[in-house]
Order: structure tokens, then sequence, then C-alpha cells
């Protein structure tokens, strides 16, 4: 059984939060870790760089001087290469990279980077509400700082849904908010803790749950 501390937004503990997390899974190299980080940043480029060649810039077809005769080099085209304002040699196109990993691996190496948070101690749980039901970022970075952790980065799971949260948390630095079906080991990994609100602790142990 592993407890969490709940803080309210002006930083005191409230309670000790009992969750039943999974037991860690080892991973006995960090083969799997490093593979999941580079499918992630793989798939995630988009591909759409691009170069004009020769058959595609708008310039002439025609011949700029005879063959013979001028003095000057040789030339057939303006679209050279070798011409200011030409096609460029092999240049990126667009096309679409993918690469897969197993499930089986994705769920190791989210439950292994979990549970390292889970014993440093660095999951909070913060008792946060709005009044007025109207977003307020002073209210969201005054609970942070209090708890100690406004100067780290952090990751914050709420639900799809809480729009109220979310404005109020967005543009403080250093968060990074995620829906609690978008964790991913780069963004976990890329982080100095995780925060989760008390209402959404069951959403947040069903999150944990499927790691296992």
């Amino acid at each position: 059984m592993s407890q969490i501390s709940v803080y309210d937004t002006n930083g005191k503990e409230l309670e000790k939060l009992e969750i039943d997390f999974p037991a860690p899974k080892k991973d006995k190299s960090g083969k799997t870790y490093s593979c999941a980080i580079r499918v992630l940043l793989q798939n995630w480029r988009q591909g759409t760089v691009s170069c004009k060649g020769r058959s595609d810039v708008s310039l002439t077809n025609k011949k700029p001087w005879r063959q013979k005769g001028t003095g000057r080099a040789r030339a057939g085209t303006a679209r050279s290469p070798l011409w200011r304002g030409g096609g460029v040699t092999f240049g990126p196109q667009p096309r679409t990279r993918k690469l897969s990993v197993n499930r089986k691996q994705i769920k190791l190496v989210l439950n292994s980077i979990f549970n390292k948070f889970l014993e440093n101690e660095k999951l909070y749980c913060l008792d946060f509400g709005l009044e007025k039901n109207k977003p307020s970022t002073s209210n969201a970075f005054k609970a942070l700082k209090t708890m100690g952790i406004s100067a780290k980065k952090v990751v914050l799971f709420i639900p799809f849904e809480d729009q109220m949260n979310f404005a109020s948390f967005r543009n403080l630095p250093g968060v990074n908010i995620l829906c609690f079906d978008q964790p991913n080991a780069f963004d976990l990994s890329n982080c100095d803790g995780l925060v989760f609100l008390k209402k959404d602790t069951k959403l947040f142990k069903d999150m944990v749950s499927t790691w296992n």
C-alpha cells in the first residue's frame, strides 16, 4: 500500500492518501526505454519538409545561349542546380516515417518510470478548487508555489472535459498538462514530478493500473 500526501492550495498537508499501485516491473536493460523514446520522437515528426528539384522550379527550359562560340561554359537550362534559383539536388521530400513498438514494452517503460517517481516521493495530490467556477492562473500558481514545485517541470493529469482547471494551469511555466489517456514515456521522463487533483484520484488509479 502506497501513501501520497494531499496538499491544499496553501501548501498544507491535509492527509495521506493510501493507494494500492501495481508492483513495479523490472527492466534488465535500458534498450526497452531507449526504443520507446526513439519511436515516439520518430512518429512525432511531421515529414512535411520539401525542396523543389530542377523539374519543379518555375523557370524557362530554354537553352540560355548557344552551345559553341560564346566563350562561356556550356549551359542547357536555367533550372540547373548550379545556377541561382535553380532546383536542389537530392533535396528532402515529404514522406511518412513510422516505427512501432510492442504494447507490452510501452507498459513496461511507463510502469518503470512511474515507480521511480513513487520511490522518490515525487507524486503530488492537490486538493484544488476554483472560486465562482472561474479559471484562476494566480491561484494555480500559488498552489504549486506553496507545495514547492513551482520552479520544477511537472506533468499535471486532468480529464479532457475539465476545461476550467486546464485554463488555470495551461499558462504556467514548467507545467505540462496531459489527459489521462495521453501518458507517454517522453513526457513522463522529461519532468520532475507528477501531479493530479484529489477529485481525479480514481482516474489516476485506473490509468496506472493499465500499466501493469
